[in-house]
């Protein structure tokens, strides 16, 4: 079987012969870049949609190229049904009880018939158990569900933070953010507001505005405070008052107010932040697969959770450069609803904005829907991939049809009529796919797939599926989140005074919004650290904060075991909160002749052990920044890894660009030269037997004079050698064609296994630059204490800021 794993190809099925109906052996093999131009998928209920979605899906993730998926039936679920040992046991929870009776079998027999069938059905596609390990191995699988406990949660009504500089400095993108934020907001309330006319919608879109134009963010509380009292005495030229009374201003508070109040609420204000970035990459940078589910929400809270998610997808895109590689996939199932040709709904112009403009930014759009009438067409103009199923009716062909003429306006080699027995001739799991990139719509069948078909995952079995993953918490730095932190084990008892620090003794706090905190003391060494390295062109000034457990043994302080501080040195207080308690103090803190001494040490420490850790990309030469997380660089690494791949493809087929073309020519002079000279043999063999046949009847017959029908043989004989030369011309004509095919082929091949070779792979390699002993200065050494807070069972937690 032709090798299909490659990167940045989709193995998505095989080519099927118009004519026959049947596949080939030619592999369907997409190129991930002509993603970048989106695509759409249409098809009814069995023609094989869902299962090409959730191909797509995992050929990008075995491309490691995140994906972020909108999921309104439960479908996509399926994606964390993989089972590399694929042994009946990993199939029985997913087994439905129904069917097993319809088919008269228990529920384990029909598990292991799902099993064997899983087996032979990747066998039959030249696929293995392998290969979904590999699967599972490259990205992080996870489902959400906003408004909802079944799997994990997203906080999308705790507040609207204010979006990215690189939107608030384009007052298109910004008013599309607005009013997109807005409209779902209005929608969830019930209200149908016109953005242009609404007095509900102007004063929303008003206040949220002047809030994140003050790099404020704002919550709920602040939201139904600003309608009651804005910030500002005029909309447009008109009095606030007047615009919008004080008493109507007031229902629309408590109709919010009655919202927050709601216990409905609180599954939207629990979980991770709208962060897109952390929906496409873990913290350590592996790529994901974000499954948002949203089956169980209604109609206004669909719409309102996908417009809040479409538009933070835009304030993401525009924090990314330009890229003509594939960075990530949004792809959104049965889009009803979402983007209709008639209708603005809150979900629509986020869409459109994103299929307009996320090319640029190398994001990749996928709309998946059953008829063709759910969606809008002069959006869809911007769509580069079209892939067509079975379809319910002749008017849903006959819309097709009509798009698909526009779509392939200038390089369709079809006609209408053909084009129209192609769709009227689908099978189960056969698409007709129209590429811009390619010259012509090809038939092909589905691969199958890795992932278990069960149907819709219901919330009992996303529960299952997220039982014991930890939720990560998205508002806090991958530092915070990694580094360990001081703790308070082995410090001394709890007084409940403030103890007396002998002068000479600089005493901190670090910042807490904790009650009832209990302070304990670390030594804290602030270093003021300058790395520069010519050949990596570095050259930063850094602070490292560090603190470290102080005992009253012959060695007071091993700085081995001092731990960065993910804390502001400008932030750390004078004064502790009130009403706290503090533990005792070791007596070398008390000492302040230690100070100095310990300052040094930790000059020596940072220069001797804490280097500024770089990280570099073989494959694309890419440095991280300082500053720059092990997990972002990962995600930016691989998409410069796979433009670096895409650029030495291109200049690749450039090279060998004219050498293919040469061949080509000559392949398709050398076939029409086979056929002229099967002709001539053809009409040659012909004349011969003619000739020789009215010879032989005049000899037989009479009829004419006897040298007549002697010379008439005499021909047929001549014209018998004439047609073995004929014949002796055409052998020689095909045998130049295939060796022109054979040449072809091997500079075909030849190609290929250069690409291959350039495919990246390699590790990222560690790059630690030291600091001169001169470049580390510590200009503050102190007592500093770290806030804890107690529960019931006397377990302490850290309740510093930026704690974990």
């Amino acid at each position: 079987m032709q090798d299909y794993e490659k990167l940045g190809v989709f193995y998505l099925g095989k080519v099927v012969d118009a004519q026959s109906g049947q596949p080939t052996d030619e592999l369907l093999l997409y190129d991930s870049r002509d993603l970048t131009t989106h695509a759409v998928i249409i098809g009814m209920t069995g023609s094989g949609k869902t299962g090409l979605g959730l191909d797509l899906i995992e050929e990008a993730a075995m491309d490691g190229i995140p994906v972020l998926a909108v999921d309104p039936k439960g479908d996509l679920g399926n994606l964390l049904l993989t089972f590399p040992d694929l042994a009946p046991s990993d199939f029985r929870p997913w087994i439905d009880e129904s069917e097993a009776q319809r088919e008269n079998v228990s529920p384990d027999d029909l598990a292991a018939q799902k099993a064997e069938q899983w087996r032979q059905g990747l066998t039959d596609w030249g696929q293995s158990g392998e290969r979904i390990r590999s699967l599972r191995e490259k990205v992080d699988f996870a489902i959400y569900t906003p408004g909802g406990s079944a799997g994990l949660p997203i906080s999308v009504l705790k507040g609207f933070d204010a979006p990215p500089p690189e939107v608030m400095d384009d007052p298109d993108a910004l008013r599309e953010q607005v009013g997109g934020t807005v409209s779902g907001l209005l929608g969830l309330l019930g209200i149908g507001a016109d953005p242009l006319k609404s007095r509900e919608h102007i004063l929303l879109s008003n206040l949220l505005v002047t809030a994140w134009q003050q790099g404020q963010s704002l919550d709920m509380a602040g939201l139904i405070h600003g309608i009651q009292k804005p910030p500002f005495a005029q909309i447009g030229v008109m009095n606030v008052d007047s615009f919008f009374p004080e008493k109507d201003r007031f229902e629309l508070a408590m109709t919010l107010n009655n919202l927050l109040a709601s216990p409905g609420f609180q599954a939207w204000t629990r979980g991770e932040p709208l962060d897109v970035g952390h929906f496409l990459f873990t913290p350590a940078g592996k790529p994901r697969v974000s499954i948002m589910s949203i089956a169980h929400l209604g109609d206004a809270e669909r719409q309102f959770f996908v417009s809040l998610l479409l538009n933070a997808t835009l304030g993401w895109m525009r924090t990314q450069s330009g890229t003509s590689s594939l960075r990530a996939l949004l792809y959104m199932d049965e889009v009803a609803g979402y983007f209709p040709p008639n209708g603005n709904p809150p979900t629509k112009p986020p869409m459109l904005t994103l299929l307009k403009q996320a090319r640029a930014f190398g994001l990749g759009i996928t709309l998946a829907t059953q008829n063709p009438v759910d969606l809008d067409y002069k959006g869809l103009s911007n769509t580069g991939t079209w892939m067509i199923g079975r379809l319910q009716t002749e008017n849903d062909k006959a819309r097709i049809l009509e798009a698909l003429q526009g779509a392939m306006a200038g390089q369709n080699p079809l006609t209408t009529e053909q084009l129209d027995r192609l769709l009227s001739g689908l099978g189960k799991r056969v698409f007709l796919l129209h590429n811009v990139h390619e010259n012509a719509p090809v038939l092909f069948t589905t691969r199958w797939t890795m992932s278990y078909l069960a149907g819709p995952i219901t919330g009992s079995g996303i529960k299952r599926l997220m039982t014991g993953r930890p939720t990560e918490s998205g508002g806090q730095t991958a530092e915070s989140r990694s580094a360990p932190m001081p703790s308070a084990t082995g410090l001394q008892p709890s007084a409940t005074t403030r103890p007396m620090i002998p002068p000479g003794i600089t005493e901190v706090f670090l910042p807490t919004r904790a009650a009832d905190v209990q302070y304990h003391p670390q030594l804290l060494a602030v270093a003021q650290v300058h790395y520069s390295s010519v050949k990596q062109r570095v050259d930063v000034n850094g602070t490292l904060p560090l603190a470290v457990e102080v005992t009253d043994g012959p060695i007071p302080v091993n700085w081995e075991d001092a731990v960065e501080v993910p804390v502001n040195p400008a932030a750390l207080e004078r004064q502790g909160a009130e009403g706290a308690t503090f533990a005792s103090i070791p007596s070398a803190l008390l000492n302040a002749k230690n100070y100095p001494k310990w300052a040094k040490e930790a000059a020596k420490f940072v220069a001797a052990s804490k280097p500024l850790t770089l990280w570099q990309d073989p494959s694309s030469g890419v440095l991280s920044t300082p500053g720059e997380t092990e997990g972002d660089f990962r995600a930016r690494a691989s998409l410069a890894g796979r433009e670096a791949r895409d650029a030495r493809v291109e200049a690749l087929r450039a090279r060998y660009a004219p050498k293919l073309q040469t061949l080509q020519e000559r392949l398709q002079k050398a076939q029409i030269k086979v056929g002229q000279q099967q002709a001539q043999a053809q009409q040659a063999q012909l004349q011969t037997a003619m000739n020789v046949g009215v010879g032989i009847l005049g000899a037989l017959f009479g009829g004419g004079r006897k040298t007549s029908a002697t010379s008439t043989v005499r021909s047929g004989v001549s014209g018998m050698g004439r047609a073995m030369r004929e014949g002796q011309d055409v052998q020689a004509a095909m045998a130049e064609a295939d060796n022109v095919h054979q040449q072809l082929v091997a500079l075909q091949v030849q190609v290929q296994q250069e690409i291959d070779a350039l495919t990246p792979g390699a590790e990222l390699e560690r790059v630690d630059i030291k600091a001169k002993s001169a470049d580390v200065s510590v200009p503050l050494v102190a007592l500093a204490w770290f806030p804890f807070t107690k529960d019931e069972s006397g377990k302490l937690t850290p309740a510093w800021e930026g704690a974990q």
